[in-house]
């Protein structure tokens, strides 16, 4: 079963820069679309961006458009999350999700479709 393990420092104040990493083990980085989300207190997860399987198609939130770029290094079997001009409502667990080739398209819609979740990182925001 394919496994995510996430990095990345969490505190950075706001307009700052943060670098998330999701490495995969268990499987190839190849063989799924991946994603990124973010849980802040007291709210419910939601979608921040997606890469498909190929690396071609890129998909994010109108929250985070422009500020967040999703990359991957196939070589390294890791997902990359680069979170620029950050403001203190970017404050959040984030996970990483691993889905099925195919679920590219309905990760931005349903977390049904994951079958796996990275351990979750906090990312804070100080104002």
């Amino acid at each position: 079963q394919v496994h995510l393990v996430e990095s990345g420092v969490g505190l950075v104040q706001a307009g700052g820069s943060l670098r998330l990493s999701c490495t995969v083990s268990g499987g190839l980085l190849s063989s799924y679309a991946m994603g990124w989300f973010r849980q802040a207190p007291g709210k419910e997860r939601e979608f921040v961006t997606a890469i498909s399987w190929g690396g071609s198609s890129t998909n994010y939130a109108d929250s985070v458009k422009g500020r967040f770029t999703v990359s991957r290094d196939i070589a390294k079997n890791t997902v990359f999350l680069q979170m620029n001009s950050l403001k203190s409502e970017d404050t959040a667990v984030y996970y990483c999700a691993a889905a099925g080739r195919n679920s590219y398209s309905t990760l931005p819609k349903s977390t049904a479709v994951v079958v796996s979740w990275g351990q979750g990182t906090q990312v804070t925001v100080s104002s």
